[in-house]
């Protein structure tokens, strides 16, 4: 089986196509960016698919990343996806940006706790961390980057994603050993579509995954009554 990967939940539009039994990927493509998602992403995807023998016809399922991140490019990233897999009839399997970000280090099992930290901006990130083995300590959450240091315990600690700089730079003031070796702008697509394989798409639906509401929210039901009269 064949899945595409598709993620704009961060600093990047993406799509890659891997092959399910060996796990080598048969196209990618990531450009960087900080907006712009939703002109990009058609493109990227026609491109890692032209590239693909079999063309669209060949894919069994799509994976997409459903944050946290981005509140546009998440919901830029999903739409995509379950276009595509509505027209085709295949599944479509919710990837945590967070897992994404760790997984890579998660296959270089080292003693220390995994922490998977993007930045939510004005001083936050969002974080989770994970045992080397993989198993998640916690949900993910949203904090202030000092909370965030406390929540992991002594450590040692290996940092990834986006916010891992920023999350070592506290966590050193706080006197905890880190590695910040998975620091980068976006997930790596491949992982994206990796951790996909790896699960049950019934226990990972394409859902937005939003550790906080959104800044922009709708009126409340009193404030159109009081607009209205």
């Amino acid at each position: 089986m064949l899945i595409l990967a598709i993620d704009t939940s961060c600093g990047a539009a993406s799509a890659a196509v891997v092959d399910g039994l060996s796990r080598r990927p048969l196209a990618r493509l990531s450009e960087p960016m900080t907006q712009g998602h939703a002109e990009a992403l058609g493109p990227i995807v026609e491109r890692v698919m032209r590239e693909t023998d079999g063309g669209f016809a060949s894919l069994g399922a799509i994976a997409a990343a459903v944050g946290p991140g981005s509140f546009t490019g998440i919901r830029i990233g999903l739409a995509m996806a379950r276009a595509i897999a509505l027209t085709l009839e295949v599944p479509v399997i919710g990837v945590s940006t967070l897992v994404a970000f760790a997984a890579p280090l998660l296959e270089q099992p080292r003693p220390g706790v995994i922490v998977s930290a993007i930045d939510a901006k004005h001083g936050g990130v969002y974080f989770q961390a994970f045992e080397s083995s993989g198993r998640p300590l916690f949900a993910p959450r949203a904090a202030s980057l000092r909370e965030a240091v406390r929540s992991i315990g002594a450590g040692p600690a290996r940092l990834a994603g986006d916010g891992a700089e920023a999350f070592a730079l506290e966590a050193r003031r706080a006197g905890l050993a880190c590695d910040i070796s998975g620091a980068a702008a976006y997930p790596d697509i491949v992982a994206i579509a990796r951790v996909a394989l790896a699960s049950n798409p019934g226990d990972c639906p394409p859902n937005p995954l939003y550790v906080k509401p959104p800044d922009a929210r709708p009126p409340t039901g009193d404030a159109i009554a009081r607009v209205e009269g």
